[in-house]
């Protein structure tokens, strides 16, 4: 005889609860990633604001130019910390401030130089790039603060933490990628003897190489200081950063055919640069595929969570 008393029933599950429409409007990925440039246009808006009418005034280059970029850079990042990374359903910190963070940039660094170097070594083997003498790389605050720290950090957040992050989410990885690389290239077009080529070419070789960074990391880091590494080691070369041309280490001549020496606007617009790091953003898409971190489009998750976060 069972003498352990009335069993009770289970407690009802609670049916989960409908978000209502406004909810569902504000969390969708499109109207998150417009309110985040939004956001990163206020933050560059107060930036500029404040360079404007306190630093410049007050403050010399080059110390006032590395305030300048250093507030921005500060700025961005408060911004996204407190709002960006909340936006949209799937809540994910780009810019996570562990020790990976120091390791990937200086790993994408190091990855960017190494690159670029490749670059001109294979310039200088096919006879389109000659080094003349010592350079006085006067614009070295140009170079490190611009090209590297403002353009690495501003432009990796801007085209691969909010627009293909966000277009990701709505249309998959693949149309995104090629979405943010478009989109980055021919954002290109207007600069210093810029070509369709060029454009198309930065949008290829670039749109692969940091997309691939930011998929396969799944953080901005990696792909930040890629970026930052190509640009200040090809100013260093004295090779025109995406057509502007500053004043590197050495003094160097670029001359030959558009297809070997970029036409003036600098390596970039090259077979060399579509080689190399095409070649390394290919193998860093891979490896995003062999790891499972590729998001499917939304129209065929059909409601399921993103998982490669």
């Amino acid at each position: 005889m069972d003498d352990s008393g009335p069993v009770e029933a289970p407690a009802p599950v609670a049916a989960p609860t409908e978000r209502p429409l406004w909810l569902k409007v504000w969390q969708f990925p499109l109207v998150a990633m417009v309110v985040a440039v939004a956001l990163v246009i206020g933050a560059v808006w107060l930036t500029g604001q404040v360079t404007e009418n306190l630093i410049q005034p007050n403050v010399p280059d080059p110390l006032g130019l590395i305030l300048a970029v250093g507030l921005l850079v500060a700025l961005l990042l408060l911004v996204y910390k407190l709002a960006i990374r909340r936006l949209g359903t799937t809540r994910h910190d780009d810019l996570p401030l562990d020790g990976r963070a120091l390791r990937d940039v200086a790993l994408g660094v190091l990855g960017g130089a190494a690159l670029i170097s490749t670059c001109v070594g294979l310039a200088a083997l096919a006879g389109v790039y000659r080094i003349e003498s010592v350079g006085g790389f006067s614009d070295w605050a140009r170079i490190i603060f611009i090209t590297g720290v403002y353009a690495g950090f501003f432009e990796e957040l801007l085209m691969r933490g909010i627009l293909l992050r966000w277009v990701e989410e709505v249309a998959g990885s693949w149309i995104a990628l090629a979405i943010s690389a478009l989109v980055f290239g021919f954002l290109h077009s207007t600069n210093d003897n810029a070509t369709f080529f060029s454009s198309l070419a930065i949008a290829i070789e670039a749109g692969i190489l940091l997309g691939g960074a930011y998929m396969f990391t799944r953080s901005l880091w990696l792909a930040v200081g890629l970026h930052a590494g190509w640009n200040v080691v090809q100013a260093v070369w004295d090779v025109p950063v995406s057509g502007y041309d500053l004043d590197g280490a050495v003094n160097a001549t670029l001359e030959g055919p558009s297809l070997l020496a970029g036409g003036g606007f600098g390596l970039e617009a090259t077979i060399f640069a579509l080689v190399v790091a095409t070649s390394a953003g290919v193998w860093m898409l891979w490896r995003t595929v062999k790891l499972g971190r590729i998001v499917p489009p939304m129209w065929r998750r059909k409601g399921a969570a993103i998982t490669v976060y």
